[in-house]
């Protein structure tokens, strides 16, 4: 080694070149970075630790005397660390004297950059934590240090889980725990070159020694890392170009980052997106705020609260502190206050904790038209809303619109639906949107919002509705936007079950517009739905639909229409809500109307629907007789619809006559019917004669099992539910399973008696049919094993 220089830095640069290697060939063979080994040859680094200067002496492939010389040229400069004054021999030092010295040495100086006590009352979150340990405990595939971005809407909770994660992970970590909140919610925050100063002196580099340039920054961080096993917490962070220079690249270091942004543009990095609290989870927080003797005592208003603070942790634990500073106050009193939306946000306060000044933050990073379309979402019906929904509201072109969604997704401020183009807020956000809404919107402006998006939804709603009009054979037209409009039956029907809630709400703004522009819209848009409303019969809303219809022709002055949609409204009031008394209420007042105008079909229609009404109420006498009324007014009627009036009303005259005892009559009732059905309807669907068929085949099957004819009812009844399924249209498919169970059970086979009323009561129970009782005592009556005999 004579001649040699004497410096660290120079020795191992005159070693290298008489290698004939470059920087990054000894890097590579080293396993250390190229900018460190630039840092030791150029003095930055003084003294390397013991293990860095091994791996380059193998690579450099030195004798024994040759290491030891460079290793001794390399321990100067290390330093030795004094204790400071006060400090207790043995105990650790609180800093080096030397600060690369130090952090070549792997000491961190305690006190900076310190983890924050962790909250006592933490609840739940046990997945997460169990998928933080694994990571820590399972060396990494690659030589990539595991990173964990932890996502969500404000005030779920994720500082609080980083904290509590690095709490619970600390021995793990021997090198140190580190904590840096980046402040992304500032105007400003903490740019990458002072977070890196900031990590660099906790790791013993500062002053001189401390690189200027955010490059270099970032290289020493991570080459002072890359030997230490630390665990670095960098807290709220505001996008990937601030956080991507503070995360290290090699050794066995655990990152968790924080943020209300997704980050999705950071590459190989674990996710962990904190889900709100379910409500046990929302009471248990409570109970940890509050004490359990408190919940104990008022269980459901405990549960009232967890609902009112839609599992939000933020929300939770200011009603919670909230309610730790006034222990003579009721849990059911603050629940009450808290179930007033208007005052909702206003109360979700304890002192300096505000869920609005959460979403607050967030929304002052928006930039203008981001604020307009957060704000007027809220405008939207239903749990969820659509692209298209939101950009008629905003008025915002669709493709902005869609890319604007999706970075209020990324902000933590809309959640996506999983498999659909859909979106929704949280509860509290809606409210918090809603308030940006009233304080930025004029009454007028937000009016023009809604007439726009109404004048669009229910022409789009009329022309999807058309693709189930008996007697509408041609492609629909008048849809608002072509070339997006729904093809055919199941494209429609998937639409007008989609945006079920934002249609009906703009029938509703329709009516209430009252003008005479928007009752026509309101009336044609209930004539275009009722032929599906047929299929949809478990839709309690089509009461809404054809009130405002019925209501809609009478301000139009037309009676015609005015009958034609009381009879609707009859219809719904009986099928859709099993409300008898209102179904005959509204049936009379159709056959008075009808009967004014001279309109026979809506007659017959009235006559029948008050029939329908009167048996359910137990007057069967009177509804066999408005039947037969009717009936007669349909027989002579050639139309589409007079046939159809005169199947419909055969087919509910003989079920009538058959529970009241005259089941062979009624058997003669149905046959006829299905004769009509068998000659066919001119003009109608052949999907709908069959459906119509179908209805005929149930009666049938159901008069043959009143007369004791089972082996004849078990056919009809198969043939009319399959033709229900074929048609979608479960809430027809019910009735006949549990006729079809009865049969099977009368026929001695148990076990395809017990499958059909299992699958009845199922059918039944979901939509919420009055025979859902029936079908569970008759599954009941057919105990295992037990056979019927005659």
């Amino acid at each position: 080694m004579t001649g040699m220089p004497g410096g660290f830095g120079q020795r191992l640069r005159a070693l290298r070149l008489g290698a004939g290697l470059s920087q990054e060939e000894l890097a590579e063979a080293a396993g250390v970075s190229v900018r460190a080994l630039a840092y030791m040859e150029r003095g930055h680094t003084t003294g390397p630790q013991r293990r860095t200067v091994q791996a380059l002496a193998r690579a450099l492939g030195l004798d024994p005397d040759e290491s030891h010389s460079l290793e001794a040229a390399a321990a100067p400069g290390r330093g030795r660390p004094r204790l400071p004054t006060g400090t207790a021999p043995g105990s650790a030092p609180a800093a080096a004297t030397d600060p690369v010295a130090a952090a070549n040495a792997g000491s961190v100086v305690p006190g900076i950059l310190a983890l924050p006590q962790a909250v006592g009352d933490f609840t739940a979150r046990g997945d997460a934590l169990a998928t933080l340990s694994t990571l820590a405990d399972t060396p990494p595939p690659t030589t990539c240090p595991p990173v964990v971005v932890v996502t969500g809407q404000p005030g779920l909770g994720k500082t609080a889980f980083a904290v509590r994660a690095a709490h619970h992970l600390a021995p793990r970590f021997p090198d140190g725990r580190l904590y840096l909140d980046l402040r992304a919610m500032d105007p400003e925050p903490v740019p990458p070159r002072e977070a890196l100063a900031r990590l660099l002196a906790v790791l013993g580099v500062a002053g001189q020694a401390l690189p200027q340039t955010v490059e270099d920054r970032a290289g020493l961080f991570r080459s002072l890392t890359a030997s230490r096993r630390l665990l670095l917490v960098l807290d709220n962070a505001a996008d990937e170009t601030r956080i991507r220079p503070l995360l290290p690249t090699t050794g066995t270091t655990l990152t968790i980052v924080t943020s209300r942004n997704s980050l999705a543009g950071l590459e190989a990095v674990h996710r962990v997106e904190l889900p709100l609290l379910r409500r046990e989870e929302a009471v248990e927080l409570l109970t940890r705020v509050i004490g359990p003797d408190r919940v104990t005592q008022e269980p459901q208003a405990a549960r009232d609260l967890a609902d009112q603070c839609a599992g939000l942790p933020l929300a939770l634990r200011i009603a919670g502190q909230r309610l730790a500073a006034r222990p003579q106050e009721t849990l059911a009193k603050l629940a009450a206050l808290l179930g007033r939306e208007e005052r909702r946000l206003d109360l979700l306060q304890a002192g300096d904790l505000k869920v609005r000044a959460a979403f607050a933050l967030s929304h002052q990073q928006l930039d203008d038209t981001s604020r307009r379309l957060l704000r007027r979402c809220a405008l939207a019906a239903g749990p969820d809303f659509s692209p298209e929904t939101a950009a008629l509201l905003t008025g915002i072109p669709l493709r902005d619109t869609q890319l604007g969604l999706e970075e209020l997704c990324d902000r933590g401020l809309l959640q996506p639906h999983p498999t659909t183009e859909r979106y929704r807020f949280h509860d509290l956000l809606r409210l918090f949107a809603a308030e940006q809404l009233t304080a930025d919107d004029t009454p007028a402006t937000q009016t023009a919002a809604l007439d726009r998006t109404t004048d669009w939804m229910l022409a789009r709603a009329r022309a999807a509705a058309l693709h189930f009009d008996a007697e509408h054979h041609t492609t629909p037209t008048g849809d608002p936007d072509p070339p997006t409009a729904p093809t055919g039956r199941d494209e429609a029907r998937s639409w007008l079950e989609a945006e079920r809630d934002q249609w009906l709400a703009a029938l509703h703004h329709a009516h209430h517009a009252d003008t005479a522009g928007w009752h026509r819209q309101v009336v044609d848009t209930a004539e275009a739905m009722h032929w599906f409303s047929d299929l949809t019969q478990h839709w309690p809303q089509w009461t809404d639909v054809f009130q405002h219809s019925a209501h809609s022709a009478r301000a139009l002055g037309s009676p015609r229409e005015e009958a034609t949609h009381l009879n609707y409204l009859a219809w719904a009031h009986s099928i859709c809500a099993h409300n008898p008394t209102a179904a005959l209420e509204t049936a009379n007042r159709a056959l008075t109307t009808a009967q004014a105008c001279g309109d026979r079909l809506q007659t017959g229609w009235a006559l029948g629907y008050g029939a329908g009404a009167l048996r359910r109420l137990g007057r069967t006498d009177e509804a066999i007789t408005r039947l037969r009324a009717s009936a007669a007014c349909h027989h002579d009627n050639p139309t589409t619809q007079g046939r159809l009036a005169e199947v419909t009303t055969l087919n509910t005259l003989g079920e009538t006559l058959r529970q009241h005892g005259h089941a062979d009559e009624a058997l003669q009732h149905h046959l006829h019917s299905l004769e009509i059905c068998r000659r066919g309807i001119p003009g109608l669907s052949t999907h709908l004669l069959a459906v119509y068929r179908a209805l005929t085949l149930r009666q049938l099957g159901s008069d043959y099992a009143a007369l004791g004819r089972w082996q004849e009812a078990e056919t009809p009844l198969r043939q009319a539910l399959t033709a229900f399924d074929q048609a979608d249209s479960p809430a027809r498919s019910g009735p006949v399973q549990l006729e079809l169970g009865r049969t099977l059970r009368h026929l001695n086979r148990p076990d395809e008696a017990r499958t059909t009323l299992t699958t009845a009561l199922h059918t039944l129970t979901t939509h919420h049919h009055p025979l859902q009782t029936e079908a569970a005592t008759e599954l009941h009556s057919l105990t295992p094993g037990q056979v019927h005999t005659e």
